[in-house]
């Protein structure tokens, strides 16, 4: 397994069982390191879903208490797990990431920490689900994923947006309700 992606490059490679290997030793190596408890760890993102091409890194998202003051000793320990925290500026939500080296250049890990047991926490895993759960809509997300590459377009924003409408229509599956019983 190869895993890594320089800056604002985007590539797929095919499906990988030790994506789900690589996502649990890096969970209990932030353990052995934070405070964090089991629970507030999971792993998101394409390799997630089990059978799709991805991007070749491990995306996994923490939930924390209080994401206006973040405790410092999490990225301390989060430090020490090998993650940086990036400058990256998102809603609700703060980005960390490991590299392959002291050069920072290849990427192969991100952490997206948010506010535990609220909104971008279930849409975040309830995508991971869903798409696990749902062959069509999984097969779908997968061609829309390839077929940016018949676009002209580049670069991991692009990306991004391209894929934007799709993520939206699968967190409108999740009724609010159903945030505040998960």
């Amino acid at each position: 397994m190869k895993l890594g992606l320089k800056k604002d490059e985007v590539i797929l490679v095919p499906y990988e069982a030790s994506w789900k290997r690589e996502f649990a030793e890096t969970k209990e190596k932030i353990l052995k390191h934070t405070s964090l408890q089991p629970y507030q760890i999971e792993h998101i993102g394409s390799t997630s879903i089990e059978g799709i091409a991805a991007k070749p890194v491990i995306d996994l998202v923490i939930g924390i208490e209080n994401l206006d003051s973040p405790d410092k000793e999490l990225f301390k320990g989060l430090r020490e797990a090998g993650f940086y925290r990036l400058q990256v500026e998102r809603p609700n939500e703060i980005i960390c990431a490991k590299f392959t080296d002291a050069t920072f250049e290849m990427k192969t890990h991100f952490i997206h920490i948010v506010q535990f047991n609220e909104k971008k926490w279930h849409q975040m895993r309830f995508f991971r689900d869903y798409l696990n759960a749902h062959i069509e809509a999984k097969k779908e997300y997968e061609e829309l994923k390839e077929a940016f590459f018949n676009t002209g377009l580049h670069g991991i924003n692009e990306y991004t947006q391209y894929k934007e409408q799709f993520v939206q229509s699968i967190f409108r599956k999740l009724p609010e309700y159903r945030w505040d019983t998960i």
